[in-house]
């Protein structure tokens, strides 16, 4: 599905010296910055999501080893 990125003109100057760094295109660098986002938000909505079940399953425990 394509989808249309509005930028300012900062943000489109930046990606454009971002991409003539990496010489790849504009689009490659953005696309790539979206999966790393993605990638980096679902593993910690998981860490996130895995703490708040866990952690209280072992806080007895931890509040020991705390003292």
């Amino acid at each position: 599905m394509a989808m249309t990125l509005r930028l300012d003109s900062a943000e489109t100057e930046a990606l454009r010296r971002r991409a003539e760094i990496e010489h790849r295109s504009m689009q490659d660098v953005a696309r790539q910055a979206v999966r790393d986002y993605i990638e980096r938000t679902s593993r910690d909505d998981l860490i996130t999501a895995v703490m708040d079940s866990e952690l209280p399953r072992y806080a007895e425990a931890l509040e020991r080893l705390g003292r």
